[in-house]
């Protein structure tokens, strides 16, 4: 950490969003430095296989394609600096301050791409029995369960994509869906519903996990009859949406309800060079695409700014 410097650009995030931001800094040959609390990659990095990401026919691996993102980040100079988990900020002021644990950055301009982090059911079990049979990532943790019956929360993109990723591991599935239909693509039910290991509890609520050391079983209500049934699985996967990660950001800039930041396409947020970009934002589509494009427009909007307040 350099002492009293000030750069024109501080990334907090290293997933699609910050990486593709560093780039476009990095080639406009602002002085930028990335600051994530992990390795970069983000959320993706834990995703099996990605097929609706341009350039890629066959798929890729999550990890492969972060890593290959940020090789090219790298490769045009910017400077990333893993574990550094912002704690607060100022952004009041014309230089932006981030603190982390051991002392703080300073920057003429931000880019927040911090994402988001699963949802929790809040259900008895679930706090109790996570790493021990509870989990929200299969590619970390599907390769515990082989030959095992697991239970899958959630129907949308996630939790189908990943449930048909986890019957490589496992026994059987029993997905569970909140909604009286699935909310994934197309493609991906169409898939899931010719495999004869998954079953499907459409407009049914996850109620409790189940076991005494380690998960034993799930109980699940009808939401219609309100009938309950306890089924027998030894794992519980959890797909049921995304929390923002910006608690640290409350009085600094303008959040929603959810605590999403509000930012429009311009990602321009409620303090002047400041800009969000990626799943943190506040916008309809929260995919790897619309966060790269995020990224590349925080950068040109960083840029713009910066030179707008060397002229002025």
């Amino acid at each position: 950490m350099a002492e009293n410097k000030i750069y024109d650009l501080i990334i907090i995030g290293g997933g699609p969003a910050g990486l593709t931001a560093g780039i476009y800094a990095t080639r406009g040959r602002l002085d930028t430095i990335l600051l994530d609390k992990l390795n970069p990659g983000g959320t993706v990095a834990t995703t099996e296989w990605i097929e609706n990401y341009p350039g890629f026919p066959e798929g890729i691996v999550g990890a492969e394609l972060m890593k290959k993102m940020e090789e090219q980040a790298r490769k045009f100079g910017l400077q990333v600096i893993p574990t550094k988990e912002v704690l607060a900020v100022d952004f009041k002021n014309k230089i932006k301050t981030i603190k982390v644990d051991d002392g703080e950055y300073k920057a003429k301009s931000i880019i927040i791409a911090t994402g988001t982090e699963p949802k929790k059911l809040n259900i008895p079990g679930e706090d109790k029995f996570r790493g021990r049979g509870v989990s929200y990532c299969a590619t970390c943790d599907g390769p515990f369960f082989k030959d095992k019956d697991i239970a899958v929360i959630g129907a949308g993109n996630s939790g189908i994509q990943e449930g048909l990723y986890l019957l490589r591991f496992v026994k059987s599935e029993t997905v569970v869906e909140f909604l009286p239909h699935m909310t994934a693509e197309k493609i991906l039910q169409e898939r899931a519903l010719k495999e004869q290991r998954m079953k499907f509890y459409l407009n049914h609520m996850a109620t409790s996990i189940n076991g005494e050391t380690k998960v034993e079983s799930i109980t699940i209500k009808d939401r219609q009859s309100e009938e309950e049934k306890t089924i027998p699985v030894q794992g519980v996967f959890i797909w049921v949406g995304l929390i923002p990660m910006t608690g640290f950001l409350k009085g600094q800039v303008e959040l929603d309800k959810w605590g999403f930041i509000v930012a429009g396409d311009d990602t321009k947020t409620s303090a002047p060079g400041v800009f969000a970009a990626g799943d943190a934002r506040q916008k309809i589509l929260q995919q790897i695409t619309t966060a790269v494009g995020d990224g590349a427009t925080a950068a040109f909007m960083a840029e713009r700014y910066l030179e707008e307040s060397s002229a002025g």
